[in-house]
């Protein structure tokens, strides 16, 4: 009683005050179009509900579709006006009902008034029917979308296109719906998915023209005055909460049947969405989630693989009865060779040796053109040095010095005409070599001390670029002589034609826990073709070339754990760069 009380004066000392005591009446809105284009659709709606129940105040809550789904869910709102497949899943989990149907007055029937409409562009003529979407991309505004995709998900299914596996992408551009048609407009999707009538309205308000989008799959829409792919739906339903009061709801429900059409658009009496729960049924989707199949389903769905794995479970029974059979016949016929097994191992024997010895003449064959190809730069090397050394014997006034430095450079070339071939012996003995850890400043050093006299009997500028503080790496000094020997006379081949000056720069550098070593040259370059099979063995640009000196120094470089790679130069020229990994602990 005093309760009653207190709220009478509160009532009271309220109106005494002039304030506004109505009570505020919730009603959540699909906008799929934005809340602007919401309030446009809605307000006359909201409008006649204000004026017919003046003691209620009913303002609109736009939302999408996840939105709608919390706002219900946590009681925010009181009634939502949603599309047909919003509302049937609302129906299942949170108890919804309808109290009106939208109808429109350009429409034969609210039974068939909701639809989906796929289109492309005009221009895109490959596009015709349904199933030539399969291995298309496709933009729809959300896979939860009603008129925006599961209508015609159902007619994909139908023309044997599966969205989810066999469109090349199913991309969901979000709300509003008019990103769809942006879209397909902008060539990121090769097909869009709307609700029915989004393009004539689109085209109404000049946003896009007529001739713009070509509809595919199009059938007959009934009384829908637009282009439609699909079979049509109830329309939008207005349903209440299990919250809203039923006095509330049925004055609600009384005011919709007797407000007039605004803009062509009306309430009548709530309509059957049977058809709505079939397509979700058929599509397994909302309340009706997928139940796992049954043996008979299972069958009629995978029967190929099922006749596959039959077939081969009978193979696999025959052939193991097979070898039941061979395995007992082997077993009599070993029992019969037992006195010829000595004999037979003997065979054996003296068959191994010869493969081996086959083998080991291959491996000499395979290395003999590497052997040819990797003296024939020290031999050269040493001939120059004795003409050279003949030339100056056969001057006037010898010198001494110069005979010296010349002997000495002979030796160099010999001994390492010798290390080459040492090291050819035990690559034949599948020896490996043996590495140490290395100064590759050094390594360049004498590796362009070695070709300093090729280099100026063919009056090429030779230069070196090398960082200071280079880390050690580890490996085979005269492996990675050799490596920079043959890129370097590849460069001199290269640019001794030019004859402008132009010359050939050894660079060292480090990145990180990584040393690079490189030639560049300024010679003719290669041509990308060229570029793509440098490095193959046998594939050579020159006339008398074997092929066999880059594919040796990759070889060489990726024992070491490195790499190697050729870089036409910005202006003129080739660059080879290969690369060595540091050695971490030097000591």
């Amino acid at each position: 009683m005093c309760a009653l009380v207190g709220v009478l004066v509160s009532g009271a000392a309220a109106l005494a005050d002039g304030a506004d005591v109505r009570m505020d009446v919730r009603v959540g809105v699909l906008a799929y179009q934005g809340s602007e284009r919401a309030a446009r659709d809605w307000d006359a709606t909201l409008d006649h509900l204000n004026r017919v129940i003046p003691d209620h105040r009913f303002t609109m809550v736009p939302l999408d579709l996840p939105g709608m789904v919390l706002a219900v869910a946590d009681h925010r709102v009181d009634f939502v006006i949603t599309n047909p497949g919003n509302y049937v899943t609302l129906e299942a989990r949170f108890a919804v009902t309808r109290i009106a149907t939208l109808e429109s007055e350009t429409v034969g029937s609210a039974m068939g008034a909701v639809g989906s409409t796929i289109f492309r562009r005009a221009d895109r003529e490959d596009l015709v029917v349904l199933k030539d979407l399969r291995g298309q991309s496709v933009a729809v505004v959300s896979t939860d979308a009603f008129g925006g995709f599961q209508i015609a998900w159902r007619e994909l299914e139908e023309a044997g296109v599966r969205p989810f596996r066999d469109l090349r992408a199913l991309t969901a551009v979000g709300f509003p719906m008019e990103g769809v048609v942006e879209a397909v407009r902008d060539g990121r999707a090769d097909a869009g998915i709307v609700r029915a009538c989004l393009l004539e309205e689109l085209a109404a308000a000049g946003r896009i023209r007529p001739d713009e989008f070509a509809v595919l799959g199009e059938r007959a829409a009934g009384g829908l005055p637009c282009r439609v792919s699909s079979r049509l739906y109830p329309d939008w339903p207005f349903a209440r909460l299990p919250h809203t009061p039923r006095e509330l709801a049925r004055r609600v429900s009384a005011a919709l049947l007797t407000m007039p059409a605004e803009d062509g658009r009306g309430w009548t009496a709530s309509l059957d969405y049977t058809t709505v729960h079939d397509l979700f049924r058929h599509l397994h989707i909302g309340p009706y989630p997928k139940t796992p199949p049954s043996v008979v389903e299972l069958v009629e769905e995978y029967w190929q693989w099922l006749v596959v794995a039959a077939v081969t479970l009978l193979w696999w029974i025959v052939h193991a009865g097979r070898v039941e059979i061979l395995v007992h016949r082997r077993t009599v016929e070993l029992q019969r060779e037992i006195a010829e097994r000595e004999r037979a191992e003997a065979t054996a024997l003296r068959l191994r040796e010869e493969r081996d010895q086959l083998s080991r003449l291959g491996i000499v064959g395979e290395m003999a053109s590497n052997i040819a190809h990797e003296l024939n730069q020290p031999l050269t090397a040493i001939t120059n040095f004795g003409h050279g050394m003949i030339r100056i014997l056969d001057s006037r006034s010898p010198d001494p010095g110069l005979l010296r430095a010349g002997a000495k450079s002979v030796v160099e070339q010999a001994e390492l005409a010798a290390a080459i071939i040492r090291r050819t012996r035990a690559f034949v003995r599948r020896k490996d070599a043996q590495h140490e850890t290395i100064d590759v400043n050094g390594v360049v050093g004498e590796a362009l001390s070695l070709f300093a006299a090729p280099s100026d009997r063919r009056s090429v500028p030779l230069r070196a670029e090398l960082a200071e503080g280079l880390p050690p790496v580890a490996g085979d000094r005269v492996e990675l002589q050799q490596v920079l020997l043959n890129l370097l006379q590849n460069a001199v081949d290269a640019t001794q034609d030019r004859g402008d000056g132009a010359g050939i720069v050894v660079r060292t550098a480090t990145a990180g826990p990584i040393v690079e070593v490189s030639v560049s040259d300024s010679g003719t370059g290669a041509a990308p073709e060229t570029l793509a099979k440098l490095f193959d063995p046998f594939y050579t640009t020159k006339p008398d070339g074997l092929g066999l000196g880059l594919s040796i120094c990759r070889t060489i470089v990726e024992r070491h754990g490195g790499g190697i790679r050729a870089e036409p130069n910005p202006e003129r020229g080739l660059t080879v760069l290969f690369t060595l990994p540091a050695v971490e602990d030097a000591s």
